[in-house]
């Protein structure tokens, strides 16, 4: 007889502890886009959207969360962080119209003595009087027990005598936070043991921080424990190291704990990741797992050429499941089946000596530091192979920029496209955009369709100076697929322009 799966409850906390990242604050409209991405689209169960009294900002922001969960079923799954100030969070919630309070509270002897100066059973009466209050306004109750961590190394009956209080409560949730990342994993299947098997009937949830770099292995211990949800964030977003990130958590328990099943769907993982990344400002590192930018490419080419015999490379951990693609990087590791992957994707053959050529090539580039995307093969094969076989078939002609204070940027445009000439003006929001709007007026007349710019990168050298060479990389979208073209350049909307001439003949 099959074993019957154990649902494990995920609450994703990017917009509350997520946005405790220094220098990270979302607008209004960004928390609600984000919340209803989480919701809809990633499917976790819950997810904490902000702290109660923090802000008008805040409270703005979920008023409209909490206006659309409620007219789409949601409402439920929208928590708030609150704090035992008697009926001041209650009244916040109500007026913000959230049904389910956190109740930030003290899990250890250290902190309730030395921050609240009170004893166990005054924290206790001040609590029972929040709860009591909080269902009388029916209004859902979680619990946390903030510095749990340190309260089950150092006043572990403390920390017993609370949760005997708590069992005595009308609350839905006991949640156990590693406040300050301190847990080893051994400790935390220690301490997550001792107290499910003390409190059977109990919801616990835990609640891992990243600080020793070790979040999702104590995700994963905690959930061996037998903790029945997880806090996460996307990107692993959150203060100091950041919390225990969302898409390494779910991909670990997917390929490791074969007994366990969560809601969430992994193709929409890398899609809320890059949402996250673009409102935030916080950039992922490109080899951060699951999301980042180089964690499916191969830039060995022992790597690729056994990628065609027999998949010799692969892992469980394929990119398909993420929505995503696997790359070829091309560079001074590339062997010649890097270099065929990328023309294939392309369609483009070469012969075995041209073939060995432009792997030359790019080795000698590689040495010298440059960056080699699949968008500069066709470039190069043709400088190689001096050869009209690869045509510039869009060539930007001429182009006026102008920038005026208090007017709009606007540019002139000469472009000649299969041989016929075009030329349009237009304004933008800068100097690009009005070339882009000019370009596109262009595209329209030749009922042609041009890619959606998904990402735009400036790099300068550091400490560089003023006349420094500056490299644009932008990220299109076409035909379902993306690609890269870089520009280099002086000026950077010029190196932009030269980008997009690329990505013309690209399509």
């Amino acid at each position: 007889m099959p074993h019957q799966l154990r649902y494990i409850e995920i609450m994703d906390t990017t917009l509350r502890d997520g946005e405790q990242t220094s220098g990270v604050s979302f607008s209004a409209s960004e928390k609600l886009t984000i919340a209803q991405l989480l919701l809809t689209e990633v499917k976790v169960d819950r997810i904490e959207v902000a702290s109660a009294r923090v802000s008008e900002g805040e409270f703005d922001a979920v008023k409209k969360i909490t206006k659309w969960a409620k007219a789409n079923g949601f409402i439920n799954k929208v928590e708030v962080l609150t704090f035992v100030d008697g009926n001041v969070s209650i009244e916040w919630m109500q007026k913000a119209g959230a049904k389910v309070m956190n109740l930030l509270t003290k899990g250890s002897l250290n902190h309730l003595t030395h921050q609240l100066k009170k004893t166990p059973e005054q924290h206790f009466d001040d609590i029972a009087a929040v709860i009591k209050l909080a269902r009388q306004k029916k209004i859902d109750v979680n619990m946390y027990l903030e510095d749990w961590s340190n309260g089950m190394r150092h006043s572990k009956e403390y920390v017993f005598q609370y949760l005997d209080f708590l069992t005595q409560q009308p609350v839905k949730r006991i949640m156990l936070p590693d406040t300050l990342g301190v847990l080893i994993p051994s400790e935390v299947y220690q301490f997550i043991s001792e107290i499910v098997q003390r409190y059977p009937g109990i919801h616990f949830d835990f609640h891992g921080h990243n600080d020793y770099d070790l979040g999702t292995a104590n995700v994963l211990e905690a959930v061996k424990a037998g903790a029945h949800g997880l806090h996460l964030t996307v990107n692993g977003m959150g203060e100091r190291a950041g919390n225990a990130p969302l898409a390494s958590a779910i991909a670990v328990m997917n390929d490791f704990m074969p007994r366990l099943k969560t809601s969430v769907a992994e193709k929409s993982l890398y899609q809320i990741s890059k949402m996250v990344e673009a409102f935030s400002g916080f950039r992922v590192a490109v080899n951060k797992p699951i999301v980042g930018e180089n964690v499916f490419t191969q830039t060995a080419g022992i790597h690729a050429d056994g990628d065609k015999k027999n998949k010799l490379y692969f892992s469980e951990l394929m990119p398909e499941r993420f929505g995503r693609q696997r790359k070829y990087a091309l560079g001074k590791t590339s062997g010649k089946a890097n270099i065929e992957n990328n023309l294939h994707q392309l369609g483009i053959q070469l012969s075995d000596d041209d073939l060995k050529k432009v792997t030359q090539r790019i080795i000698e580039l590689g040495d010298r530091k440059e960056v080699v995307t699949q968008a500069d093969l066709p470039y190069i094969i043709s400088d190689i192979l001096d050869s009209n076989a690869i045509e510039e078939k869009v060539k930007i002609e001429n182009y006026v920029l102008t920038h005026s204070k208090d007017l709009n940027p606007s540019v002139t445009l000469r472009i000649c496209v299969d041989g016929e000439m075009f030329e349009e003006h237009s304004q933008g929001d800068g100097q690009y955009d009005a070339f882009m709007n000019a370009l596109k007026k262009i595209y329209k007349q030749k009922k042609l369709e041009l890619p959606v710019l998904t990402d735009y990168a400036v790099r300068i050298p550091p400490g560089g100076k003023s006349d420094a060479l500056c490299e644009t990389v932008i990220t299109w979208k076409y035909n379902n697929k993306e690609f890269k073209t870089r520009g280099l350049d002086s000026d950077q909307t010029v190196s932009a322009i030269k980008a997009t001439q690329k990505m013309l003949n690209i399509i």
